[in-house]
């Protein structure tokens, strides 16, 4: 089974549609903290419905998010420190609920682990990823 990520830094709400359309993605699964965005379709009640409209499952997993010091650390290019924040929040027990609710909802069909940045390297999506890559056997996509 295959798990995507998705950033949309560079990209428009139609553009990570079409994306996730053509790459089979049943459902998103949004990791950031705070699932507002100045960019335009990409807030929670926006985004979700966009997707829903086109036949894509929508939930957000707010305990997966990167807390504000990480997203401060990943802004100034420090991804160590970001890293090592993110990690301290994903030993938090409600965010190993919601770890464990990805995997659940990724074994279920092609879902996508959504976020900001462009580069999966470069964000917190990557390490869920990863986690649950070791814990299912799943292969990963960047789309």
């Amino acid at each position: 089974m295959k798990l995507a990520t998705i950033g949309y830094e560079n990209s428009t709400l139609e553009g990570v549609l079409d994306r996730l359309r053509t790459a089979g993605v049943s459902t998103v699964i949004d990791v950031r903290a705070i699932a507002s965005s100045r960019k335009a379709g990409f807030s929670k009640s926006l985004l979700g419905t966009s997707l829903v409209a086109q036949g894509i499952g929508y939930v957000h997993l707010r305990d997966l998010g990167t807390p504000k010091a990480g997203r401060q650390a990943a802004r100034s290019g420090n991804l160590p420190e970001m890293h090592a924040i993110f990690e301290q929040q994903l030993a938090l027990p409600q965010a190993q609920l919601q770890l464990a609710q990805a995997g659940e909802i990724a074994q279920t069909g092609k879902s996508a682990l959504l976020c900001y940045e462009a580069d999966a390297c470069g964000c917190h999506r990557q390490i869920i990823a990863q986690r649950l890559r070791q814990a299912l056997g799943l292969t990963i996509e960047d789309l």
